[in-house]
């Protein structure tokens, strides 16, 4: 499938609520993390090496505008107070 970024490619549930999952880049999508469909709780055990999709980018210059790390997890902290 193609792909843009922002659009939404998913969605994961909690005991509290459903969030839509949205594409950081453009592109098309090259391989399914199969192993989450029969064990998703997988993503939370290793959010950084359990990758959901990988994307082949149309347009890699979008990755400047993407967040490191240490700033997303800055941004979510924020958002909490």
């Amino acid at each position: 499938d193609t792909i843009t970024a922002g659009d939404t490619f998913g969605v994961v549930e909690s005991v509290k609520a459903a969030s839509d999952l949205y594409v950081p880049v453009s592109g098309s999508v090259v391989e399914v993390n199969e192993d989450l469909l029969d064990a998703p709780q997988a993503i939370n055990k290793k959010p950084y090496d359990s990758g959901m999709i990988k994307v082949e980018m149309s347009n890699p210059g979008e990755v400047a505008g993407l967040l490191e790390a240490q700033q997303y997890q800055e941004h979510c902290a924020a958002k909490a107070e």
